[in-house]
């Protein structure tokens, strides 16, 4: 499995001609980073007696944020196993009337899959970013600088999974289908700059 991968080889095919791992699962890690980021300040942070009145807050935010980084993570394989559907469907027979619609619902079929992975990835992402602000706040003043990388990896991960969001509706003619992802989507985006500028200033503000 893809997530199982040291870190060169999963770099090495992602630099190469492959056309997985690519920019959704690329999305997906970058996630899954910043939600262990967000775990590592916590660990950080627990049982430091200068953080006992934010303890129960941070271990919500361990919890939470150790859910995120097992969910994206196996997005990596979901957004691999998603394009192949894809290209599955591409590649059937295309001779005859009935195989040419078989081969157009197929990859319609497969284009609305593709959508959904990195829609779901999207709105994990979103939950990172949320999830990095308490750790920001509350977390250990020692290692707040990694709350920031956090916030910044889950907002490159949120509009990174959002381009692949775009990419698949462009080619689905399922126009109610479209209208509901994206519309899914634009409010998953809503407010996200905000916050996570909010949040990298917040760090800022404690180095």
């Amino acid at each position: 499995m893809l997530k199982d991968r040291p870190i060169q080889q999963f770099l090495d095919e992602l630099a190469s001609k492959a056309p997985t791992p690519g920019g959704g699962g690329a999305a997906a890690i970058m996630g899954a980073m910043g939600a262990s980021l967000v775990a590592m300040v916590c660990n950080l942070t627990l049982g430091k007696k200068a953080y006992e009145a934010v303890e129960d807050d941070i271990k919500a935010a361990l919890q939470a944020s150790e859910a995120l980084r097992a969910r994206l993570t196996d997005m990596i394989r979901a957004d691999a196993e998603a394009f192949d559907l894809v290209m599955g469907a591409y590649g059937l027979p295309k001779e005859s009337d009935e195989e040419k619609a078989a081969r157009s619902a197929a990859i319609q079929d497969a284009l609305k899959v593709a959508t959904d992975v990195p829609l779901a990835c999207a709105k994990a992402c979103a939950e990172v970013i949320e999830l990095s602000r308490a750790v920001a706040e509350k977390g250990n003043k020692n290692v707040v600088s990694d709350a920031g990388v956090a916030v910044l990896a889950g907002y490159a991960a949120l509009k990174s999974a959002a381009l692949n969001v775009y990419v698949n509706t462009n080619a689905i003619r399922d126009e109610h289908f479209v209208h509901e992802r994206i519309s899914e989507l634009n409010a998953i985006l809503t407010g996200m700059e905000v916050a996570m500028e909010e949040i990298y200033q917040e760090v800022k503000s404690r180095l």
